[in-house]
């Protein structure tokens, strides 16, 4: 998969692409953007898109912020070189959740301060802005409250609720949606021309407008995986399974199955659940059971399934766990 800073394909978001470019061309864009939308269907690659056709002094062409991969604003920000442009995102450490932390959020206020290395804007893109802590959250507040001049901050989340409301108001949201069956198809028929049509339908089917969630899906065991999922929940009223199920996605070898498996797992239970409340079709294994408490099982599974892999705790176990809340145990 190509990397978002290096991506030079906009597929889906076009629209989105073009209100941002005519903002820019009517002295009218604002200095801080709100990328919101499921995870792994383009925001990041629309923002670096936008943030090199700014360093790039804007040119016309045929499509949106297009810039010509030769150019040399888009090789310095594919190479993370451009010396007006600065990305946060969260960071990991072994036993702890990924944050961004305050010092960087500090530092990026620090740079917005400077003048443009180029005499042109400066950018900062902030992915995965809801793990800001709270400090980071509040030094980001005030560069929006106080923006120097021909900067632009762009902020990437799929949870935006998970802010403090005075950054979302001070932000323009630009709300990004899934990809349809057919833009779909266009980008992984180039991603994985190899791939068995039937075995490209089915992580179209999966990814619900995701490229990236499609991608994944296609390394390793995923597409397996997603069957295993289903066939999962198709047995829980009879737990038929559970130690195999174990064994199959916990051993020293599954370190990769074991959260793939459950993501898949709850990302199908909450559809179900969703589709129920609305009046849609039930599926036969929700039961009686309130959808409440499913909601409630889901939180309790997706718990368990953190807690494992940030403590290293017994996966096989986490598993029978997991099965035995969902079953109502």
């Amino acid at each position: 998969m190509i990397a978002p800073r290096a991506n030079p394909l906009l597929v889906g978001h076009e629209a989105a692409a073009e209100a941002l470019a005519a903002a820019t061309r009517a002295g009218r864009l604002h200095h801080a953007w709100l990328f919101c939308g499921p995870p792994g269907i383009g925001k990041a690659t629309l923002a670096y898109r936008f943030a090199r056709w700014l360093l790039a002094g804007q040119p016309p062409g045929a499509e949106p912020l297009h810039v010509d991969e030769q150019d040399p604003a888009f090789r310095r920000v594919a190479a993370g070189s451009h010396p007006d442009l600065m990305v946060l995102e969260p960071q990991s450490e072994p036993g702890k959740r990924r944050i961004i932390k305050v010092d960087e959020a500090r530092a990026a206020r620090g740079f917005l301060n400077l003048t443009a290395a180029e005499g042109g804007w400066r950018v900062v893109v902030m992915d995965e802005v809801e793990a800001m802590e709270a400090a980071s959250a509040n030094t980001i507040l005030k560069t929006l409250e106080e923006p120097p001049p021909r900067t632009v901050l762009l902020l990437i989340t799929a949870s935006p609720g998970r802010l403090l409301p005075t950054i979302r108001s001070r932000c323009r949201r630009l709300d990004l949606f899934g990809l349809d069956d057919a833009a779909m198809e266009r980008l992984l028929s180039l991603w994985l021309p190899d791939l068995p049509r039937l075995d490209r339908a089915e992580l179209i089917r999966l990814a619900e407008g995701s490229p990236g969630r499609a991608l994944e899906l296609a390394q390793g065991e995923g597409v397996e995986l997603a069957r295993l999922a289903e066939a999962t929940l198709q047995n829980l009223p009879t737990g038929l399974g559970a130690h195999a199920l174990a064994d199959r996605i916990a051993g020293r070898e599954a370190a990769l199955a074991f959260p793939a498996f459950f993501t898949l797992l709850l990302r199908g239970l909450s559809q179900a659940v969703r589709d129920a409340a609305r009046g849609g079709p039930v599926a036969p294994w929700l039961g009686d059971r309130p959808l409440a408490a499913w909601v409630e099982a889901a939180e309790a599974v997706s718990k368990l399934v953190q807690e494992t892999e940030r403590l290293s705790l017994d996966r096989r176990q986490a598993v029978l766990v997991a099965m035995d809340s969902l079953r109502g145990g």
